[in-house]
């Protein structure tokens, strides 16, 4: 019997940005589209926000002319399945109004 893939709680996920943010940007950018999953899941709508623009402001500093450029280099953080890519479109479709 296999185990289901326990989610990360909100401040697991805050913890693992915390520690991401000023060594790996791009994994903080997947964290940060994780963290605004999980608050839109849980009706937290204006986290929800908060994370969403977080994700695209450190999405700015990245190229993203190629696939490779895009392309996630995680399936998922703290149980949350990340896009295979991660650009502006991607959050700006996944969010629609929260973007």
């Amino acid at each position: 019997m296999t185990n289901p893939t326990r989610v990360a709680s909100l401040a697991e996920l805050e913890n693992i940005f915390q520690q991401e943010l000023p060594t790996d940007r791009w994994a903080a950018a997947e964290t940060a589209f994780a963290l605004a999953v999980r608050s839109r899941d849980t009706g937290d709508w204006e986290k929800s926000r908060e994370w969403v623009a977080q994700c695209l402001q450190l999405l700015e500093g990245f190229p993203d002319e190629t696939e490779e450029h895009v392309a996630t280099k995680r399936v998922s953080v703290g149980g949350v399945p990340l896009p295979n890519y991660l650009h502006e479109g991607v959050v700006r479709d996944r969010f629609g109004e929260l973007a």
